[in-house]
Order: structure tokens, then C-alpha cells, then sequence
């Protein structure tokens, strides 16, 4: 039996926790971790103990999808307070920091009035002394850096939080939406306490693909397995499809759902913002991990949001990449933690910052960082890229959420590169306030209104159309909508045909289909092929 092989199932579902919720792009890094769980997490958890009916009845109503109120049926009192003796226990350092961050603030607000900020220093709280330094921007006013790289060496970044929930998935949208539900113990659940840069879970992750023995993968892991026999039923012998290797002299793309596409060329792969489905029994045709090539040349992340940089997709796909590209971001800064210090302490070790219009060579063809406007609620956020793949006299633009509230960048990005013959743009034009995903950084709760004109949106119709005519591709297709079941947990958006990011991105399809433009709002699936003459959209 030790020497039997053995494949993991495909139909197993991965969710990383930190301190029982799920790790999105907010709560890993030192900084944004800690105010997410003193500004978040921590009055979720209260609120729900105080009212756990008012939290069950919520989370019913689709006026309140995506809202902070744990889904939990109002049925888990006593173990969410046991979770909030354990967080205050366990995150007691990282909670004192966090609310020496907001004193940091008052203390400038107070005290730094233009003159020299040496004597501030002594002033800063004792648990950030040695982790900012102190600042003025150009017109006076006073802010601080933190130094990321230290923070993440410190113990206010604590791998010991981290764990990994395994479990079987069975359907679409079984999950509660990660913002705002704790992941608590199950018996259809293994929890694995082991960091994410665990090497182990590499080996894990290669056995969708390659079988080894039960024997060696426990050994790989190193970690104490309280359940063998729900452990071992993760696993079987039958042998998974095999992946059809693309082999044409032009570019083949697959789309994966959200934002995620597969460009596949000359013998080099492309993966843009990964979030995949696993395989499993769904009315839905759709591409999962058993559809990625054994190498993925370039992982490109087009910016920090939890739909695009998903850590549930990553960790499984850390054992084939070769490089992951990002955009570089402002240092140090709350709003902008670097996706490169990162993704370095999560286990990859093959990641780079690509600037804005710098370019990247590959065999054939080069990468571009294209400068990505708008969606970040008007945040100084400089992680963020559009990509332009250039290969074999065809053109690829991958624009994701990036919003075109100024045209006179993008016609002079025209100027330089010329026209596209493929363009993704995202078109969830109504968005979310600033506070759903930056509200526990902000030192002040902004005034709703104030927050809600700053909306996280990508293009409407007419900003839409205005790359399309700048850049004049002969293919447009709208991605990133969100529509898809199996991310209903990350972003919980439900759409009608009078929702208006559809009435929007309707109104383009249709004029750039009359214009003669290929166009179509991808939904969960299509496979298109790109030539260096005419396009050719293969049907499935």
C-alpha cells in the first residue's frame, strides 16, 4: 500500500485562513492585516454575538450581498466567541499596532506644521519606532512609510496564523462571502497548520498532475494530520485527462472566467489574473486547473484586488511558474502594500515589479506595462497595470478594471504602440465604495457620501467605447463582470438584464457589432484564436 500512487482529486477545494478567515490580498500583509482585524473582523464578530438574528436575516437579502454580517445562520454564537477570545489572545501585538497606527495619525495631525520632523520622532508610539519614517509631501503636508520589507521579519507578521482548510466541493456558490464569515472548525473540513510558503504544499499540488504516495506527501508536508482517514480520501488513483498542448504559430486564448485568460504562443504561456473553478459536476461548461499547461511562462497580475491576486489560486499554481509580473507599488504606503514583498513570503521566489511603459522580451514578442486608470477610488495606488503582449505582428491588450476617465493617456499610449487587435476590458461599472475594501485602513470613517462617489468601477458605455476608438481592435471582449457561480464568495454580485453593467456593456457589444467588431461579454468559458491577418473566433 505504501508503494501504491496516487492522484489528488480535482474536486477538492483549497481555502487559505488566517486566524480563521479567509486569506484575501488585505489581511496577509503586517500593516493591512492588523487594521483589518481591530476594524473588521473583530466588530463583525461582536456584532454577530450581540445580534446574531439581525446577521442571518441580512445576509438573505440581496440588498445587503457583499455587507459585514456573518453568514453563519445565527447559529454559531458560542463558537464566534470563542474566536474573538482567540483573536484578541493570539493578535494582541498586532492589535496594539494598529491602534498606535491612528495615534501616529493625530500625533502629525497635532504636531507637524512644516517644520522639521526630527524632533517627532521620539513621539512616535514605541511599537512602530523603527518601522516608519516620517514625511512631507510637496504641499506640507505630514504622512508616513512604513519599511515593509522589516515589518514582514518582525512578529507582527506571524506564519503561525496561517493554516490551510481542505475540504470536497460538490456544487457552485457553496461558499459565504470571505469578507465577512469566519472559516470555523467542520468535520468535512482538514485544517493543515503549516504556513502558506510551505515548499510541502508544492508537492501537494503537483499530485493533480503526478501521483506520489500517500506516505511521501505526508512526509512532504511535515504537519500533523488529525484526520488520516478524511486525509486520505482527498486522493485516488484514477488517472486526470491529460492537457492538450496548443501548437499553432499564433496565439490561442481561453478564457477562465472573471479575468482570467490563458494566452498561449510560440511556445510561451501567459496567465492573466488567476482565479479558477477546480472540476466538478456543474450545468456550466468551464476551463478548471486541469486546463492549465504543465509551465506557466508569465503570471501577470494586473492589480492588488482580491478578484484579481486571489491566494486560493496561487499557492496551487506556485509549482509551475516560472515568473510573475507586478506593477510596482508606492512604498510603504497603507493603501498600496507591494505585491513582489508579498507573493516573496507567501513562497515564490520569481517575482518582478514591471513600471509603467517598461517592456519585457520573450521569444517572438515582448510585454508592456500599460498605465491602468481609475477603480481605486482615487487612491495614490501605483500596483496596478494593463498589459499589452505583442507577438508575431498580433496584438493583445488586457485592460482589466482600468477605467478611461481620461482618454488624452490612452490616445497618446496609441501614439506609441498603435492599434490592438484584441481588447479585455472590465465593465462593472457601478462598483463599490472606497470603504468596502480600504475602509479598516482609513484613520477616519469617511462621510458616506463622500464615499460612495468614490466607486471601485471599470468602464461604462461611453468610456468603453472610448478605447474602442482609440484603439481600434478587431476583437473587444468585456471580462471581469463577476458573473461566474464559482467566485460568488469572493465578490457576491448578482446581475438581472436591468442591472446597469449589463444595459452598459450591452450598448457596446452592439455598436461595435455593427461596426463590424467581433464583440461579446464573456461569460464562464470560450476559447478564441488570434492570427497575424484575420481574426478567427473558434465556437464552442
Amino acid at each position: 500500500m505504501n508503494n501504491e500512487l496516487y492522484y489528488l482529486k480535482q474536486n477538492i477545494q483549497v481555502e487559505p485562513l488566517i486566524n480563521n478567515w479567509y486569506a484575501w490580498i488585505q489581511i496577509i500583509p503586517p500593516v493591512q492585516g492588523a487594521l483589518n482585524v481591530l476594524h473588521r473582523h473583530l466588530p463583525m464578530m461582536n456584532s454577530y454575538v450581540s445580534a446574531p438574528e439581525i446577521h442571518a436575516s441580512a445576509v438573505k437579502n440581496p440588498a445587503f450581498r457583499g455587507g459585514p454580517f456573518i453568514d453563519l445562520n445565527g447559529e454559531k454564537v458560542e463558537e464566534v466567541t470563542e474566536l474573538i477570545t482567540k483573536t484578541n489572545g493570539d493578535c494582541k501585538a498586532s492589535i496594539e499596532f494598529a491602534k498606535a497606527i491612528r495615534d501616529l495619525y493625530k500625533m502629525l495631525e497635532t504636531e507637524a506644521k512644516g517644520y522639521s520632523m526630527e524632533p517627532l520622532y521620539e513621539k512616535v508610539p514605541d511599537i512602530l519606532k523603527g518601522y516608519v519614517e516620517l514625511v512631507y509631501d510637496m504641499n506640507h503636508n505630514p504622512s508616513f512609510r512604513f519599511f515593509e520589507g522589516l515589518l514582514y521579519k518582525s512578529e507582527f507578521y506571524d506564519t503561525s496564523s496561517q493554516s490551510i482548510a481542505i475540504s470536497f466541493i460538490e456544487k457552485d456558490a457553496d461558499r459565504p462571502f470571505i469578507f465577512s464569515t469566519p472559516r470555523l472548525e467542520n468535520k468535512d473540513t482538514l485544517r493543515l497548520n503549516i504556513p502558506f510558503a510551505n515548499k510541502g504544499l508544492d508537492e501537494l499540488f503537483k499530485m493533480k498532475k503526478a501521483p506520489q504516495t500517500l506516505k511521501y506527501i505526508k512526509e512532504s508536508l511535515n504537519v500533523e494530520i488529525d484526520n488520516t482517514e478524511l486525509f486520505e480520501s482527498f486522493f485516488t488513483q484514477e488517472k486526470p485527462r491529460e492537457y492538450e498542448e496548443y501548437v499553432g504559430d499564433n496565439m490561442r486564448i481561453r478564457y477562465f472566467g472573471h479575468a482570467c485568460i490563458l494566452v498561449e504562443t510560440g511556445g510561451v504561456s501567459f496567465l492573466f489574473d488567476p482565479v479558477l473553478s477546480y472540476t466538478y459536476e456543474s450545468d456550466i461548461s468551464r476551463y478548471t486547473y486541469e486546463d492549465l499547461p504543465e509551465k506557466i511562462d508569465y503570471v501577470l497580475i494586473t492589480h492588488s484586488h482580491h478578484d484579481h491576486v486571489l491566494v486560493e489560486t496561487m499557492l496551487q499554481i506556485r509549482h509551475k511558474v516560472d515568473n510573475i509580473i507586478v506593477g510596482a507599488n508606492v512604498k510603504g504606503t497603507i493603501q498600496d502594500p507591494s505585491l513582489k514583498i508579498l507573493l516573496e513570503n507567501l513562497g515564490f521566489d520569481n517575482v518582478k515589479e514591471l513600471e509603467e511603459f517598461e517592456e519585457l522580451k520573450f521569444p517572438g514578442g515582448k510585454i508592456t506595462g500599460i498605465p491602468f486608470l481609475g477603480e481605486h477610488h482615487d487612491l495614490f495606488i501605483q500596483s496596478k497595470l494593463c498589459y499589452l503582449i505583442d507577438y508575431n505582428d498580433s496584438s493583445i491588450l488586457s485592460v482589466a478594471d482600468s477605467c478611461n476617465i481620461e482618454p488624452r493617456l490612452y490616445e497618446k499610449v496609441q501614439e506609441l504602440y498603435g492599434e490592438v487587435d484584441v481588447l479585455f476590458l472590465g465593465m462593472e461599472c457601478d462598483g463599490a465604495p472606497s470603504s468596502w475594501v480600504y475602509g479598516p485602513l482609513f484613520p477616519e470613517t469617511p462621510d458616506r457620501d463622500k464615499d460612495y462617489s468614490r466607486r471601485g468601477r471599470g468602464c461604462n458605455y461611453s468610456e468603453g467605447i472610448g478605447l474602442v476608438n482609440i484603439f481600434k481592435p478587431k476583437e473587444v471582449y468585456v471580462y471581469a463582470m463577476g458573473e461566474e457561480p464559482w467566485i460568488r464568495h469572493i465578490l457576491d454580485v448578482a446581475y438581472t438584464e436591468e442591472s446597469n453593467p449589463i444595459i452598459e456593456s450591452n450598448k457596446l457589444i452592439d455598436d461595435c457589432r455593427n461596426r463590424g467588431v467581433i464583440a461579446e461579454r464573456l461569460f464562464a468559458e470560450k476559447e478564441l484564436l488570434v492570427y497575424s491577418t484575420e481574426p478567427v473566433l473558434d465556437e464552442r
